[in-house]
């Protein structure tokens, strides 16, 4: 409840947008590189652990152009409201469900399905509304005096990531793909021997010179605490070591996505999880 509560007063503070805008000399080298950041958004939210679930979704393009493309992934806990085409991996925001704008998008209505969703980012064409406000000008080949013609792309990283946790959390806590997680490997040491507790100091280090990030829990608490915390805080890795292990000669190691577990060494674990 406190991790959860200080994560609720971060989003209540701040705001982290990434934002990118573009400056070509027309329509058309603006549709090439408007192309481009579709497909690179669509890559990001992939790799991100959301690309089965981010639809491109048609929206209302306000004073700018006759459509915008937000990103909405789907989930129960979305403010938005979308229709999904699983065959064309496109969906209409609300906001723009008229007939007129699906016989447009060749979309057929008994074949897009109702649901929530929350927009992690927005891209639009800006077309020279701004450039010839601002006297934002190039010369033509000709030496004619020409607008700037602009495109927007945005992207919500605090909301980015509070999608993920939202989509991907699971009845244990939060699963964090490896791509975006804070920490790649969640060590916890179990019991109170002193040989155990310079075998997990000694893991910290390794880990720490070979260049992987490590949340290291050696608190004396339980096993049942460590354990249950460390799925709560949903690492793409769970390494135990205790007594058990250390007989073995093994690291007991937890895949947070799959929950598979396995024994093995450091060496044998860091050639497996961590190229």
């Amino acid at each position: 409840n406190e991790i959860r509560a200080k994560s609720g007063l971060l989003r209540g503070r701040e705001f982290l947008m990434k934002d990118l805008y573009s400056f070509t000399k027309n329509e058309a080298e603006l549709t090439t590189f408007y192309d481009r950041m579709k497909m690179a958004y669509h890559n990001i939210f992939k790799r991100a652990g959301l690309g089965d679930k981010t639809y491109l979704t048609f929206a209302s393009g306000g004073v700018f152009a006759k459509y915008s493309h937000e990103f909405q992934t789907l989930c129960e806990a979305g403010e938005d409201i979308i229709y999904v085409s699983e065959d064309k991996k496109i969906a209409v925001n609300r906001e723009v469900f008229t007939p007129q704008v699906l016989a447009e998008l060749g979309l057929r209505q008994e074949e897009l399905h109702e649901a929530k969703a929350i927009e992690v980012g927005n891209i639009f064409k800006l077309g020279t509304r701004f450039s010839e406000a601002l006297e934002l000008f190039y010369l033509d080949q000709a030496g004619k005096k020409e607008p700037v013609v602009m495109g927007s792309y945005g992207l919500g990283l605090d909301r980015l990531l509070g999608t993920i946790v939202e989509t991907l959390a699971d009845a244990g806590g939060i699963v964090w793909p490896k791509e975006v997680a804070p920490y790649q490997v969640h060590l916890v040491s179990l019991g109170e021997d002193q040989a155990v507790i310079d075998e997990a100091d000694k893991t910290y280090e390794e880990l720490i010179k070979s260049g992987v990030a490590v949340l290291y829990d050696d608190r004396r608490l339980s096993a049942g605490e460590k354990l249950s915390d460390a799925d709560l805080l949903g690492m793409p890795f769970r390494l135990v070591i205790s007594e058990k292990t250390m007989a073995a000669k093994q690291l007991e190691v937890k895949n947070r996505q799959t929950g598979q577990m396995k024994k093995e060494s450091l060496s044998e674990f860091k050639n497996r999880c961590l190229k």
